[in-house]
């Protein structure tokens, strides 16, 4: 028995099936997160060294390498790459997207257990951690005050904000950016030192000495335990100045009156360490809170929570505080996913008003509708439990899917509709109308999710994303032929009437229906007169269309206005933070004086952590929406987000010595790199001979007008002043190298001398050098201890040399590696900019040095290998399952010939609308060849259907099936069509990726289907000629009846 049969005898069962459908898909609905692009972890791992005055050579060679030799072991490593700077370096190991991170992890602390020691003595234990680039901050707040005490406005983030934000739900950790720790500094006095004769190791020595507190075990009695402890620690300011230093000899003097102190020596106090970063708030001194959300939780939930918690603290912060966000970025995925619910709405209307205007009865309508509910809640029942979220690829998906579910329900009461005009009864015509359509809607169905097996075996994050895509549309699908097959024919048996049409756009449309009947009949007749020209003349056509593609833009992704976007102003190398702060004004003045920009947070000499860039400023620009953007004073009209960069780029490059590189934030995500489109890395053995292929490959970039933002991680030109021992002087004083050494990095670099308690916090004992006016001369002014115990000064035993120094070497699978980043110029196709790089480097670079594209560059090539896979796959999965469904060789090959003509249709599209070939399209053009194999099915199996009834002659047969087919066909398509306008002709957040999936469609389906009306029947007729049908259905049916039930019997 039939599926639809049961539920017509069993309408009960199939309500409480479509109830469940929904009751349970709203749940899930509510449950599911929201983010912009589906949850997938980039598994990195990044170990941290530090060996504190390391040059950057020495880091390479002595800590970095032995590390790189023992990661290349540990399984399933795509990439290793690393930084040394002085005095830190950062090794990062990529894996394969399918490794377990946390797996990863242990293996590579084991490697790194194995090598400690490998590594030099004095440096830091290794830091192993877990990256993600979704661990980036989703909100930025800033922290202004308006009274100038920043050590109160450090403290109180630290000590209160941060607590309060970490208690908010989904909130995983609070960055600080701008922030400078407290700590208790002790600035010695050269003239003091050298009039008591001590050196600064001594000074470094009496803290370390003098100022600890040391456990010293218990005593037990008979009846208690007590702790013991030397309680050796300087409790406040005025008792740490008062430690005594010791001589060198190691006793100090014995009349106290002439003991030495901390406070005879230097000046001790708290407060802010040296300022090596700060940061602005549209040009107002700020500290800023970056927000991490915690691993699998909703973007959208945390950053409302915190916004919520925001309105709370505004409350109880200090007279004169004020805390707002000054960079959200999930605005825009909450705002984009609501365009996309907004498109599913309007894509319902749209549908059902097509059904109306085809079956001119509400009641039809109404059965077709209910299909859309059933289908699209019950397929977020299954994204739910497979962990999926409502985001860019699910969402679309289901908008798009809204075309085809209600296909199935449309092939269904369509043919009962055909058999209730002809006189039979509601119940008779959905036993019959379902009975007959079922194979076709399964066949079709299958189509459909075949095409998206191929997904499965596609590579890379490219993979991840489109699987989320099919698994969407393919649930949704599978729902709508169940619906289909269970739930239509019993409300058409139960309450769908077929009615005259009384209205004149009713009979109008009934009218136009006919003669389009009529007229299909006529020219059907004549172009099966010639199949052959029918054939050739749709191969030109389709030969034409595909010449097409080499004039459409190429890319990963179109570029998307979200209102946000990053800048990093470059200063040259060894440009001093003042410099650096006066300069950045100049560029905040800019750009809040245009009426396109909200909000400006700018971050000097980066954002805290390791060696700070005092020649960098960080920008998080924040514009006004699009309908709130005034004019721009030039051209008068508003401008969008990238026309807008374009005028930053102008602009902010008049600003002298200022090197503007503007960052697209929709670009990120597609891969584990910097977020840039185009992104390469040029590998070689000599350091030298890598700065000057960089040079040039820049520079060609730059003149070849297709990239903008040319930039790279090679930093040559830091000023440096090397103290070089005179090592016969030296020893003739008796001063050791090291003791030059020290006393250098000490006085000059600062060295951390202890840890000072206060208020239930510990903070840094920051030794170095008083400020006195005159950096260049300080080191002039510096005493060294000999063996003797006397201060010799430095300028008798070194000398100066000032030079230029390397500020970082990096590398890429243990070779030495430059990396450099472009975006592409407005309007420029990322392929065409990558082929220029690649030529490029066939001239620039000898042999033993290349080129490795990375990141979104990378991502793009793999992506369009995949796809390219795919649709083949696809093409021979379909063939496949049709040859299985139709038990023939032939058909298959005719209803895959709707294929070529979709691809026709929107490649067209995608040009006429000036849309590029991305991600996004491909994706269209996937969902295309399980869409358009529909029409063809349907008219070759009623073909065959008519021809089982008697009609042997092809000729015959397809003059009755293709007319008799034409409205289920026609309206399929202007509903598949109708649902995917909304998302065609999207303005709002996010459109510019709904728009070329959508107009692909569009384009794909009103070609193919005015196409395949008239050719897939030629080739039918042509390809008749091939089959031996009836002979061998024949002989297989009188085996089977003479054979009958033997050999079943036990």
């Amino acid at each position: 028995m039939r599926l639809s049969d049961i539920s017509i005898k069993n309408p009960v069962f199939a309500w409480m099936l479509m109830f469940g459908l929904m009751i349970f898909g709203l749940i899930s609905f509510s449950r599911m997160g929201v983010s912009q692009m589906p949850d997938v972890d980039f598994p990195t791992v990044t170990v941290s060294v530090s060996l504190d005055g390391a040059a950057p050579e020495v880091m390479e060679t002595q800590v970095v390498d032995p590390i790189e030799s023992s990661l290349m072991t540990v399984e399933g490593i795509e990439s290793i790459k690393s930084s040394s700077k002085t005095g830190s370096a950062s090794i990062t190991v990529e894996f394969d997207l399918d490794r377990n991170i946390d797996l990863a992890v242990q293996d590579v602390q084991a490697k790194i257990s194995g090598i400690q020691r490998m590594l030099p003595d004095d440096v830091d234990p290794p830091s192993i951690s877990k990256t993600n680039p979704d661990d980036q901050p989703i909100l930025w707040l800033a922290l202004t005050y308006d009274k100038e005490d920043p050590e109160f406005l450090m403290r109180y983030a630290r000590d209160y904000l941060k607590d309060r934000f970490t208690t908010v739900e989904g909130v995983g950790d609070i960055f600080l950016g701008g922030y400078t720790d407290p700590v208790m500094r002790v600035h010695v006095r050269p003239k003091d030192l050298l009039r008591y004769n001590i050196s600064v190791n001594d000074v470094v020595d009496a803290i370390r000495n003098e100022h600890s507190e040391l456990p010293g075990g218990y005593i037990q009695t008979d009846k208690k335990t007590f702790n013991v402890r030397t309680m050796g620690e300087a409790k406040t300011e005025e008792e740490f100045r008062d430690i005594v230093i010791s001589r060198r000899a190691g006793v100090t003097v014995a009349d106290p009156t002439n003991m030495v102190k901390i406070r005879q020596v230097a000046d001790a106090s708290m407060g802010l360490d040296k300022i090596e970063r700060m940061s602005r708030f549209n040009g107002k001194t700020a500290l800023g809170l970056g927000i991490r959300k915690q691993r699998g939780t909703n973007a959208v939930s945390v950053a409302r929570a915190v916004k919520e918690q925001i309105t709370v603290i505004q409350k109880t912060l200090p007279p004169g505080m004020n805390l707002q966000v000054n960079f959200d970025s999930t605005k825009f995925i909450e705002q984009s996913v609501g365009e996309l619910n907004h498109h599913l709405v309007l894509a319902v209307i749209f549908t059902s008003l097509v059904c109306w205007m085809f079956l001119g009865s509400w009641s039809a309508t109404f059965n077709v509708l209910l299909s859309i509910p059933t289908s699209l809640l019950g397929a977020f029942i299954g994204l739910y439990f497979l962990g999926y979220t409502l985001n860019t690829f699910t969402l679309l998906g289901l908008t798009l899917a809204i075309g085809i579910v209600v296909d199935d329900a449309i092939m269904v009461l369509e043919n009962i509709f055909r058999y209730n005009e002809n006189g039979r009864g509601r119940i008779e015509s959905a036993i019959l109308g379902a009975r007959e359509i079922s194979f076709a809607a399964m066949a079709a169905t299958a189509a459909v999710i075949a095409i998206f097996l191929p997904v499965a075996f596609m590579k890379g994050i490219i993979g991840k994303f489109f699987m989320q895509f099919g698994v969407t549309i393919s649930i949704a699908v599978f729902l709508s032929l169940v619906e289909s097959l269970t739930i239509t024919p019993m409300r058409c048996a139960g309450f769908v009437h077929h009615g005259e049409r009384k209205t004149k756009l009713g009979k109008g449309f009934e009218a136009l229906m006919e003669n389009t009947r009529l007229g299909y009949d006529r020219w059907l007749r004549v172009s099966l007169q010639h199949p052959w020209k029918v054939l050739i003349g749709s191969l030109v056509f389709v030969a034409v269309s595909f010449i097409s593609i080499k004039f459409l833009n190429k890319e990963m992704s179109p570029a998307q206005d979200q209102s946000i976007f990053m800048a990093r102003l470059i200063m040259p190398v060894g440009t001093s933070l003042q410099y650096t702060d006066q300069q950045t004004k100049k560029a905040e003045a800019w750009l809040l004086s245009r009426p396109e920009i909200k909000q400006v947070y700018a971050a000097l000499g980066g954002f805290g952590g390791g060696v700070s860039d005092a020649n960098v400023t960080m920008m998080f620009i924040t514009m006004k929406e699009k309908n709130e953007r005034g004019k721009d004073p030039e051209t008068g009209k508003v401008l969008s987000q990238q026309e807008f960069m374009q005028v930053a780029r102008k602009n902010l490059s008049k600003i002298e010595d200022m090197r503007p590189v503007l960052m697209d934030l929709s670009q990120q995500g597609f891969s584990g790199g910097r977020g840039y489109p185009i992104e390469f890395t040029i590998l070689g053995s000599d350091w030298d001979k890598l700065a000057k292929y960089t040079e040039d490959m820049m520079k060609a970039m730059n003149d070849s007008g297709l990239m903008v933002d040319v930039d790279s991680n090679y930093l040559l030109g830091m000023p440096e002043i090397q103290v070089q021992p005179d090592r016969l002087s030296a020893a003739q004083h008796g001063v050791s190298i090291s003791s030059i050494g020290s006393t250098v990095s000490a006085l000059i670099g600062g060295v951390k001398a202890g840890e000072y308690p206060q208020g239930g916090h510990r903070y840094d004992i920051k030794l170095k050098l008083v400020d006195q006016g005159d950096p260049m001369g300080e080191i002039k002014t510096l005493f060294v201890g000999n063996s003797r115990g006397n201060l010799i000064p430095l300028p008798r035993v070194t000398k100066e040399v000032q030079t230029s120094s390397l500020q970082s070497i990096s590398r890429s699978n243990r070779q030495r590696a430059i990396t450099v980043t472009a975006n592409m110029k407005p309007g420029v196709s990322q392929q065409a900019a990558m082929a220029y790089i690649e030529d490029s480097a066939k001239k620039i670079l000898e042999p033993g040095y290349m080129i490795d594209q990375g990141g979104s560059s990378k991502t793009f090539k793999e992506s369009f290998q995949s796809l390219i896979f795919a649709l083949v796959m696809g093409l021979v999965i379909a063939y496949m399952v049709l040859a299985s469904q139709f038990n023939s060789f032939i058909d298959p090959v005719t209803i895959l010939m709707a294929l070529p003509f979709s691809f026709s249709g929107a490649f067209f599209a995608l040009l006429i609308t000036g849309q590029s070939l991305n991600m996004f399209s491909m994706i269209g053009l996937l969902l295309l060849m399980g869409i358009v194999k529909k029409n063809s099915i349907l008219l070759i199996e009623f073909t065959n259907t008519v021809r089982d009834r008697g009609t042997s002659k092809a000729l015959d047969a397809l003059i009755e099936a293709c007319p008799t087919r034409l409205r289920p066909i026609l309206m399929t398509s202007v509903a598949t069509v109708a649902a995917a306008i909304p998302s065609a002709t999207a303005r709002g957040a996010g459109s510019e990726t709904m728009r070329p999936m959508a107009i692909c469609l569009i384009g794909g389906v009103v070609v193919s289907t005015a196409l395949t009306l008239f050719v897939v029947p030629a080739v039918y007729l042509l390809m008749d000629k091939f089959k031996k049908r009836d002979e061998v259905r024949e002989k297989t049916k009188q085996a089977f009846a003479a054979v009958g039930e033997e050999g079943l019997e036990a």
